[in-house]
């Protein structure tokens, strides 16, 4: 847990959490922060008395200083995870989503929960997921990756690149960082004179940068779990998108479960997070998020997937689960016990 994401509040609520749920079902359980080591039952509770995730992710400062921890902690604590039936990832972006940490877990021979490395790569990459559901018939918003140039305000290689982008996508346009989670570093844009600045803002999280058709509609989530789909469920925030604060703070988004939609409805969007799942190569569980457009037929536009999907009070995938009669305990359990027998029979 925890780790040196944008979402590493995010990462420690869910890491507690499901530290807690496990338990619970009597398992022995030791939570260890990639940036910090292993936890003490002290440290655990120091955490859980104030609020783990804050109103807005940490600074970018913070994170590089921590993230500097991340290799010589991993390297204190990988002797002992030998020793562990399983490793329980409950990072959120960054190297504990993107596949770093699961290769280093692949080539010390250690079992954990969730997609692969290769997988995970594929599905933190917003561009390459892109373009693997496409080939998968699966429907997704078009897009652009900006040039580093477009987050000028001044230039005229910046400036032909975002006439173009909005010539061939239009207004509004989503612009977000292609290696993030959490919205972080994300921003709807309505006015053209406004995109250099927001471009320049999702560089200052990633890379690489993607520009978005806005998809004018709902909000939907499917969950799945060891390949099947859980019930779909919609998000109706307070603010335009489903951003940070929305996610993370109470009273900031209404979520529905099940979604208020057609049985016919439900079963073309959990088929389509079921081929989205599959394109990606993913295992275990994850969460494929949607956007149901207000326009035309009602068409379904895959937004990504979420290999280690958020597992604290008010995330989405426990919801789901809830709303199919799985508790929480359970859930994290049934996790646990997928990872194991896909281990066992290599897959």
């Amino acid at each position: 847990m925890g780790g040196t994401s944008a979402e590493r509040d995010v990462s420690l609520a869910s890491g507690l959490r499901v530290t807690e749920a496990l338990r619970s079902r009597g398992h022995e359980v030791v939570a260890i922060d990639t940036a910090r080591g292993t936890l003490s039952r002290d440290d655990e509770k120091a955490l859980l008395a104030k609020p783990v995730v804050q109103p807005t992710p940490p600074s970018q400062a913070e994170l590089q200083r921590m993230a500097r921890e991340t290799l010589p902690q991993m390297q204190r604590v990988l002797p002992s995870l030998r020793d562990a039936d399983i490793v329980f990832l409950g990072l959120h972006g960054g190297a504990g989503e993107d596949g770093t940490i699961q290769a280093l877990l692949d080539l010390a021979g250690i079992p954990y929960t969730g997609s692969g490395h290769l997988a995970s790569a594929l599905a933190m990459d917003k561009d390459l997921s892109k373009h693997l559901f496409v080939q998968n018939e699966v429907r997704t918003a078009e897009w652009v990756m900006a040039t580093p140039d477009a987050g000028a305000e001044k230039g005229k290689a910046g400036k032909q690149f975002r006439d173009g982008a909005i010539a061939k996508l239009g207004l509004p346009v989503v612009v977000k960082p292609s290696k993030q989670g959490s919205t972080v570093g994300l921003s709807v844009v309505k006015r053209a004179e406004d995109l250099a600045s927001a471009v320049a803002e999702a560089f200052n999280y990633d890379d690489e940068v993607m520009i978005e058709r806005f998809i004018a509609g709902r909000e939907l989530t499917v969950g799945i779990l060891d390949e099947e789909a859980l019930p779909v469920g919609e998000i109706i925030p307070k603010h335009e998108i489903y951003d940070y604060e929305c996610k993370y703070q109470a009273g900031m988004a209404v979520e529905e479960f099940p979604a208020n939609i057609t049985a016919a409805q439900t079963s073309v969007v959990q088929e389509l997070a079921r081929r989205a799942f599959r394109a990606l190569k993913l295992r275990g569980y994850a969460r494929i998020d949607f956007r149901m457009s207000t326009q035309g037929n009602g068409e379904f536009f895959c937004l990504e997937a979420n290999t280690l999907p958020g597992m604290t009070q008010t995330s989405l995938i426990p919801q789901a689960a809830a709303a199919a009669g799985i508790s929480f305990p359970e859930l994290c359990e049934r996790i646990v016990r997928v990872a194991l027998e896909t281990r066992e029979t290599g897959g």
